[in-house]
């Protein structure tokens, strides 16, 4: 099983933004930051999520748990659905990418649970 940790970040509303993954299981432990286009912070934790889930995809078509500080994020993809019409695309490609997974599992965690995905995604902001 993989444990996917993803954070998005954002400096400004939108401002420079940056995203965090943090992969571990399988004998594996990445760490990714990555600067991101401008934009708001959900917007980018989405786009951390979706890199996260492309990223195990190179890994695994195994089990995938990914966990989460972003309550939005969570509640979209455990519902199928997002309230927000700026946020379905990203929705909709996060569901395709969870069926390539035999078991695809999401969870939110408090941020100090997701502190290693945090300090790469800030990371990522400091280098734009």
């Amino acid at each position: 099983m993989l444990e996917l940790y993803v954070d998005g970040a954002s400096a400004g509303n939108p401002g420079k933004s940056g995203i965090g993954i943090f992969i571990k299981g399988e004998g594996h432990h990445i760490k990714i930051s990555e600067p991101i286009e401008p934009t708001d912070n959900h917007s980018a934790e989405f786009q951390a999520l979706i890199k996260g889930l492309k990223e195990a995809a190179q890994l695994t078509t195994g089990i995938v748990s990914a966990r989460s500080d972003s309550q939005i994020v969570v509640m979209a993809v455990e519902k199928e659905f997002v309230k927000n019409e700026k946020y379905q695309p990203y929705l909709q490609q996060i569901l395709e990418l969870t069926k390539t997974f035999d078991f695809f599992f999401i969870k939110w965690i408090p941020d100090e649970q997701n502190r290693a995905a945090d300090a790469l995604a800030r990371e990522a902001i400091r280098r734009h």
